[in-house]
């Protein structure tokens, strides 16, 4: 009978053990699920967290001086170069146009008010470094108070020059007179410049627009260095920037390409 009743205790306790060891593995397994289950979230959280902080829009670009200025100067003018090339020639019966720029843009010396301002249309050295027709460029000087213009040389099947500026805004003429800084020379080598460019500057232009959307602010007539005569381009596009381009007066044909990064 004790022999009985201690193989009982002993059972009941070999029992108890038995079941506290499950119930301790049980409490044990459902902790490292717990655990598991938390460090996987806080893992994935960590994934999710930086690339939420990196996604945020990047700040527009800044523009630099120069395509400021060119900004300010488009967003102000009405006329077109189209417009302005067409009323150009229109002041000056039979004249054909040898040069049109948009006041203001990349001039070398916006301060100047001159109208006869030497330097080549776009404040850069034409490919031969030589002048332009008249041996004077466009005027360089900033907007006025009416707001940007237009700077047109047309010339006269004979070559003389006339310089027409056209309100950039209403398309009105400001004011229309021939150069007197001509001489027999410079007059022959415009007439001779025409006669070559079988192609007209709105052509140039349309070929220039097509290679890059924008704007035209320049067209002048130049010579290739002695390979026939271009129209030079300058577009300024969405970004700003110009690019200018040397478009052959004869065949459309674009022969030099340069982007102003500035």
């Amino acid at each position: 009978m004790n022999s009985a009743s201690s193989r009982s205790r002993t059972l009941k306790a070999v029992g108890a053990l038995s079941l506290a060891a499950a119930t301790a593995l049980l409490m044990t397994g459902c902790g490292q699920s717990s655990d598991s289950a938390s460090s996987a979230a806080t893992s994935e959280a960590a994934k999710v967290v930086p690339q939420k902080q990196t996604t945020s829009p990047s700040a527009t670009a800044q523009l630099t001086e120069d395509q400021q200025e060119r900004k300010t100067l488009l967003d102000a003018t009405k006329v077109t170069f189209d417009d302005a090339a067409t009323t150009a020639t229109g002041e000056v019966a039979g004249s054909k146009l040898v040069e049109l720029d948009l006041e203001g843009v990349d001039d070398e010396d916006n301060q100047s008010p001159s109208p006869t301002a030497t330097g080549s249309p776009t404040g850069s050295p034409s490919p031969t470094g030589s002048p332009s027709p008249t041996g004077t460029g466009s005027p360089s000087a900033s907007p006025g108070a009416d707001g940007p213009v237009w700077a047109a040389e047309v010339a006269e099947k004979d070559g003389t020059i006339h310089t027409v500026r056209i309100n950039a805004v209403d398309g009105k003429v400001i004011e229309a007179r021939v150069d007197a800084d001509q001489d027999a020379d410079d007059k022959k080598q415009t007439a001779d410049w025409l006669a070559q460019a079988t192609q007209t500057p709105q052509q140039a232009a349309k070929v220039a627009t097509e290679k890059k959307k924008g704007t035209v602010t320049s067209v002048s007539l130049d010579d290739n260095d002695g390979k026939g005569v271009i129209w030079q381009v300058d577009v300024v596009g969405s970004d700003w920037k110009k690019t200018t381009f040397d478009v052959d007066a004869k065949n459309d044909t674009i022969v030099r390409e340069e982007t102003d990064e500035d």
